[in-house]
This record gives C-alpha cells, sequence and structure tokens, in this order.
C-alpha cells in the first residue's frame, strides 16, 4: 500500500486517468484459437528459487528472446521487495515487445484501479488479479478498468474457494469478455512448494468458457504435455525461462510440444466421433 499512496502523492488518479485514456491502444492478446499457448514471464528473483538474474543481460533482451520465441505474452513482475521487480521494468519491456505486437503483463499485488492505470501508463496491455487479495466489488472495479483500457486481465486463483469467487464474480458481468483469462497458481504460498496435482483436481471447478492457465511448476516438455491433457489452454512459465541460456529455443520446444499434444488430442477426438479405429 505504501507504494500505492506514494504513486498517488505524485499524481492524482485524475491525472492519470486523462493520460492513459489518450494513449493508443496496447497489443492485443492473441491466442491460437483450440491450440496452445504460453505467457513468458521475466522475474530477476523470487522468494521460492533466489537470484534468477544470472542468465540473462537484461529484460529487454530477455523479453525480446520470449517474444521471438513464440510468447502469447510477457508477464513482468513489478513488485520490488521480493521480486526484484519495478515499473521501469514494465516500461523497458513493453518497448521492445510493442512493435513485436506481443503485450506486456503487469503481475503484482493489485489491490486498486489506481494500479492498472499506472500498468497502461507503463505501456502494459494487461495485468494479473489475484482473486484472493480482493473482495468481489474491488475484483469488479480492477475487471472494468482494463476494460476500459482494452486490457487483458488474468484471474488468479490459488484454491476451489478463489474458484467459486472467480465465477460469481464473472457470472454477474454483462457479457462473455474473451480479454479475461482464468489461471490457477498451484504454489502453495506457505511452503512455497509446488502441488501440480492442483491442477488436475481444480480443472472441472474452473469459470467455463474462458481461456485456462495453468500457473507455477511447468518445467518440462513432459510437463506442457501433462497440463494440456488436463485441459488447460495456456501455461505461464517464469522460473525455468528464466534458468535457461537459450529461452528463445526451450519456449520454442515448449509451445510444440503442446501444440502436438493439442493436434493429437483433437485428431483422436474426431476419429473416436466418427468411429474410426483409435489405434
Amino acid at each position: 500500500m505504501a507504494r500505492l499512496e506514494q504513486a498517488r502523492a505524485r499524481e492524482s488518479e485524475q491525472a492519470l486517468w486523462s493520460r492513459v485514456t489518450d494513449l493508443p491502444p496496447p497489443p492485443k492478446l492473441k491466442l491460437c484459437p483450440e491450440s496452445f499457448d504460453i505467457i513468458a514471464e521475466c522475474k530477476l528473483h523470487s522468494p521460492s528459487a533466489g537470484d534468477l538474474s544470472a542468465n540473462t543481460t537484461g529484460v529487454e533482451a530477455r523479453v525480446q528472446a520470449y517474444a521471438h520465441g513464440g510468447a502469447c505474452a510477457v508477464s513482468v513482475l513489478t513488485e520490488p521487495s521480493r521480486f526484484g521487480g519495478s515499473l521501469d521494468h514494465l516500461s523497458q519491456a513493453a518497448a521492445i515487445l510493442a512493435p513485436l505486437h506481443v503485450p506486456a503483463m503487469r503481475k503484482d499485488f493489485l489491490v486498486d484501479p489506481y494500479q492498472v492505470m499506472e500498468a497502461r501508463a507503463a505501456g502494459a496491455g494487461g495485468v494479473l488479479v489475484i482473486v484472493r487479495m480482493l473482495d468481489r466489488s474491488r475484483i469488479t472495479e480492477l475487471l472494468d478498468c482494463a476494460a476500459m483500457l482494452k486490457m487483458f486481465v488474468l484471474l488468479e486463483a490459488f484454491d476451489a474457494m478463489d474458484l467459486q469467487t472467480a465465477h460469481e464474480v464473472l457470472a454477474l458481468r454483462k457479457a462473455h469478455d474473451e480479454r479475461i483469462l482464468v489461471g490457477l497458481n498451484c504454489r502453495d504460498l506457505e511452503k512455497l512448494t509446488v502441488e501440480l496435482g492442483r491442477l488436475a483436481e481444480l480443472i472441472d471447478q474452473m469459470p467455463p468458457g474462458y481461456a485456462h492457465v495453468a500457473e507455477s511448476g511447468v518445467t518440462s516438455l513432459d510437463d506442457v504435455r501433462t497440463v494440456v491433457d488436463i485441459g488447460y489452454q495456456v501455461a505461464l512459465v517464469g522460473t525455468t525461462l528464466m534458468h535457461s541460456q537459450n529461452p528463445r529455443k526451450l519456449l520454442g520446444e515448449m509451445l510444440a510440444a503442446g501444440r502436438e499434444r493439442t493436434m493429437a488430442m483433437r485428431s483422436r477426438q474426431i476419429r473416436l466421433a466418427t468411429g474410426g479405429d483409435d489405434e
């Protein structure tokens, strides 16, 4: 909250709103229909993995590699104390990504529409909204603000209760919004461990009609195939890509694995539907 109040002291909400509404629209999030996509994440530190900056020469080089590797969006941490992030990192990333038509997404602990406006002012085309941090009315305010600024939202849940809240919030919206994605983060926030099994356990409780995002724990091509098998259309991959010395190549391999798996599943479904041999 201290960062939010300091930002308000520097620029009023009215002035910030006036500034961001004069900006051209951000790059649009484009998901591959009936296939698989990856949101690649740029973070220099994490509580679970520690320093992640060793294999990168900077934010710009890393996000450019992600874009050329096929990322549908790039998540950029702006939280400073635990993730070593900043709004400057977001601005740097967005400036590189905009000419490549890839949106940047602000990832932070957002609690107020002002922070959505901040993200847009920095060039972002999307924001993360963590369900368990907010009540239903505040989630709606953030979703509405993002919609007015033509930004996408990754609505993040951690458990069944969060997913129920997401259901209720989305059910009250006047129309379906394709710019909203629903993510399930399988990290235990207290132990900082990953429970991949949660992705399968809760897939049936995800709000229908929205792209489903698997978050945390996707570290290999086999993990990618697993989340596709479960029913996720998107994966958010961060630490594994930050550890890689060739993130563009690794990202391309992950995308290929996911899309090949999706095609194989669709072919099998067609054969079964038409009475073909499934051998």
